[in-house]
């Protein structure tokens, strides 16, 4: 399949370098930063989930409305809808957006977190529960009959969904995560498996790792799920300035941090989450790997969600996310600091020179 682009759904000029003091969503914004996603052909935007944040239904809907081709990619947590709801409310989504509708789902990599929804499960207890709410979301919307469900998490009797998906069979489905639950519940029923972004070595490691499960759970190699993989480049018009570029961020993150502006207090405990922990890890092993990607941005957050960047000029972005490309991975996240701004040059510069690399070597192989 071709290499695909996402992004990150903002709803405000906020950012994490100039983080505004009141958290509320400005619709205009919004409508902008979507519409220039469509219009600069990024394939998918992801609206994120946090216990604190805005419901990535409702916004998915409204980015849906002013859009026409972009996939929306709803994060999920299984904690805060029962199964049955979650399949109808994607389903209508996908029905509103023509089938653009995608679920990306967290079992959840913070007690602290889950916790401030109720949730007091551990964290293999999680993905237990994961497995078995996106079996239950593949029966109800493949089911034409009524039927019951007798689960550990969850239980029901004759539920019958009329509300089904565009193509009649399934909503793409994403599981992201390093642990070896997440490997092996992604990799026998994912679609989409999201990776951050680590060296080349770790993420073939992981790679492996995913379609090992996968071929565990009889998964021919055409099924195995697509890879996903995230960055945060930092861009300008050569290295040097892209590097320059780079210590500025470097510096005003640690500022809003050490202000108690940005989103991690600096008494902020170590990551739960095996993601973060192994980008914490790698950081400890030098500043940049393979080509250019950096990690002081990473020690900064302490390891909060994607936060390794990218830095360089557009030749060296395209050609560090091609070698991912080289990978396996098919699915390219990217976001910047500067959110709108950034999109857009990623825009005009990354995606096109991606896909003129990529599509000159298939010309090239059938010896056009």
């Amino acid at each position: 399949m071709p290499t695909e682009f996402i992004s990150l759904t903002f709803p405000s000029p906020s950012t994490e370098l100039d983080p505004l003091p009141e958290t509320a969503i400005d619709p205009d914004f919004l409508v902008r930063y979507a519409r220039n996603l469509d219009d600069y052909a990024f394939n998918y935007t992801l609206v994120p989930y946090d216990s604190s944040y805005f419901d990535p239904f409702t916004v998915g809907a409204t980015i849906a409305s002013v859009t026409k081709n972009i996939k929306i990619i709803i994060a999920l947590r299984p904690n805060t809808l029962y199964p049955t709801v979650a399949a109808k409310a994607l389903a209508t989504l996908d029905q509103l957006s023509r089938g653009r509708a995608v679920v990306h789902f967290i079992a959840g990599g913070s007690d602290v977190e889950q916790a401030r929804e109720g949730d007091f499960l551990n964290k293999e207890e999680r993905y237990a529960r994961l497995e078995e709410y996106i079996k239950i979301l593949k029966r109800a919307w493949q089911s034409a009959d009524p039927f019951d469900w007798d689960g550990k998490y969850y239980q029901f009797k004759q539920f019958t969904n009329r509300v089904r998906p565009v193509n009649g069979k399934s909503i793409p489905v994403s599981v992201g995560g390093s642990s070896d639950d997440a490997y092996r519940i992604g990799g026998s029923l994912a679609d989409i498996f999201g990776l951050w972004g680590e060296p080349l070595k770790e993420t073939k490691d992981q790679i492996d790792r995913i379609y090992a499960a996968a071929d565990k759970a009889g998964r021919a190699p055409t099924d195995r799920p697509r890879i996903w993989v995230t960055f945060r480049p930092i861009l300008a018009e050569t290295d040097e300035l892209a590097w320059a570029k780079a210590h500025r961020t470097l510096d005003a993150l640690k500022g809003n941090r050490a202000e108690g502006k940005g989103r991690v207090p600096t008494d902020a405990p170590p990551p739960q989450n095996v993601g973060s922990q192994r980008l914490l890890e790698i950081a400890k092993r030098g500043e940049v790997q393979d080509r250019a990607l950096w990690y002081p941005t990473v020690t900064a957050t302490n390891a909060r969600g994607a936060s390794t960047a990218l830095v360089g000029s557009v030749q060296t972005i395209v050609d560090s996310i091609v070698d991912y490309v080289d990978l396996g991975c098919e699915l390219i996240s990217i976001r910047g600091y500067d959110n709108l701004n950034d999109a857009i040059d990623y825009g005009r510069y990354v995606l096109p020179g991606v896909r003129k690399v990529l599509k000159e070597r298939e010309a090239k192989a059938n010896g056009a």
